[in-house]
């Protein structure tokens, strides 16, 4: 059994536009801040950024997003086949999505910390996408102590504008590096967000894991990807 996530004032939710999915989980809502990981998780950042710019009553945020590339990641040909498979004009949600790359763990912390919330208020984005969120953190030639002090400055920070801003926040992780620092990493993050969904490919099957959520019971569901909207969630 599901809890509803609905309440007597009408919920602002982005759907994931996964049909039977979207059926049992309305989506992640605005002040959340969510972590999702898995071999499927990059491919639905690449869709996230176009159904938000969808009307509210398509299960968007109709507004704009930012995306923060800390992993160097941002497939603007993804993004395009997506919009392409929804039946929107490609060209007009490319001009709707504000990437920055960052390229070492200082700059990324900078983006964030110092420069994001200037971004999102110019831009009236509703929806940030931070990609590959440890990564740069475990550079060697970065002392750990100073990488888990600005990993968890930039994790609350993340928490803190998803909640000041009411931005939804998605952060995608990718759990390779399974040494002491980066089993730290993970368990800061998971601790701190509020949503944690794992997306990973079972052959032609994909499977969703709900781990987390303050509103919902965890469930895991399989499902086979036969939507337009969401074919690309099995490219790589």
């Amino acid at each position: 059994m599901f809890m509803s996530v609905l309440s007597a004032e009408k919920v602002r939710c982005l759907s994931l536009g996964v049909r039977g999915l979207d059926d049992v989980f309305p989506g992640f809502e605005l002040g959340d801040f969510v972590v999702l990981y898995g071999d499927a998780a990059a491919s639905l950042s690449f869709t996230l950024p176009v159904r938000c710019q969808f009307p509210v009553a398509r299960g968007g945020l109709a507004c704009s997003s930012v995306f923060v590339d800390g992993g160097n990641m941002f497939s603007p040909y993804a993004v395009a086949q997506t919009a392409r498979e929804c039946g929107v004009d490609y060209r007009k949600v490319l001009g709707m999505v504000y990437v920055s790359r960052a390229f070492t763990a200082y700059q990324f912390s900078s983006l964030i910390m110092e420069r994001l919330r200037p971004v999102l208020k110019k831009t009236k984005a509703r929806l940030l996408i931070v990609s590959d969120v440890t990564s740069l953190f475990l550079d060697r030639d970065l002392p750990q102590t100073e990488a888990r002090e600005l990993f968890t400055r930039v994790c609350h920070t993340l928490s803190e504008i998803a909640a000041e801003k009411q931005t939804l926040v998605v952060a995608t992780y990718f759990p390779e590096d399974r040494s002491r620092q980066g089993l730290f990493f993970e368990a800061f993050l998971f601790g701190k967000c509020d949503v944690l969904a794992r997306l990973r490919r079972k052959g032609k099957m994909l499977n969703f894991i709900l781990e987390k959520h303050p509103r919902v019971k965890p469930f895991d569901m399989d499902f086979t990807v036969g939507a337009a909207s969401s074919a690309t969630l099995m490219e790589a």
